[in-house]
């Protein structure tokens, strides 16, 4: 999920255009100008700015955020679609689409500009796994399909990636995930751990993943 600035004055589009950036899973700031845009700027993933807006027009708003965070994309939108204003938006820009659009187009070049942008730190590989650590997107590079986890799953997943490399307790991993005092025999962290090599492991029986570490825990080797 990508935090979304989108600045468009037009009431009717700017909803649309939320609604449906919002249902594909993003999280969208919508602005009606660029009066707000330094209480977002620090915030936000992607940036898709009208270039017609009252006060600073889109062009303005682009190069200032590009000036702040540069290695933010940005997508301009217009109904001008002469030659002159296309190139004066990619002089900056990292695309411009013309209205009116389809929903589907407007998604499918952010999805690309988010890849293209997404930081390497953001990106881990594991073995067999390709780890989206921001979304928490995870890949089976030999197949090339997504492995769905439980929501505790993911938690746990998490924990361990936040600690790469360590060796974790049991008593840890526990209070981490689950904030509350491990008890001595409680046997839900080792099913959880068993569950969760089932999904992500090639093979659970030797699992190459999540180690076991005898007589003290279990670790996560990048």
């Amino acid at each position: 999920m990508a935090h979304i600035l989108y600045i468009e004055d037009e009431k009717e589009i700017g909803q649309w255009v939320t609604e449906d950036l919002t249902e594909r899973g993003h999280q969208v700031t919508w602005l009606t100008s660029g009066n707000e845009l330094e209480k977002y700027i620090n915030d936000i993933d992607l940036a898709i700015l009208d270039i017609m807006l009252p006060g600073l027009d889109g062009f303005s708003i682009g190069k200032r955020i590009k000036k702040v965070k540069p290695d933010t994309p940005i997508v301009m939108l217009s109904a001008r679609s002469a030659v002159e204003d296309k190139i004066e938006g990619l002089s900056f820009a990292d695309d411009y689409v013309t209205k009116p659009f389809h929903p589907d187009e407007l998604a499918a070049r952010v999805d690309a500009l988010l890849r293209r942008f997404q930081k390497e730190e953001d990106r881990l590989e594991i073995g067999h796994l390709q780890i989206d650590t921001k979304s928490l997107v995870i890949i089976n590079k030999h197949t090339a399909e997504e492995i769905l986890l439980t929501g505790k799953q993911y938690q746990l997943f998490q924990y361990f990636l936040r600690h790469l490399n360590q060796i974790l307790t049991k008593e840890q991993l526990y209070e981490g995930v689950w904030g509350e005092q491990f008890m001595e025999g409680d046997k839900t962290l080792m099913v959880h751990i068993r569950y969760l090599r089932e999904k992500i492991e090639e093979n659970p029986a030797k699992p190459t993943i999540i180690e076991t570490i005898r007589g003290i825990g279990y670790r996560v080797k990048k």
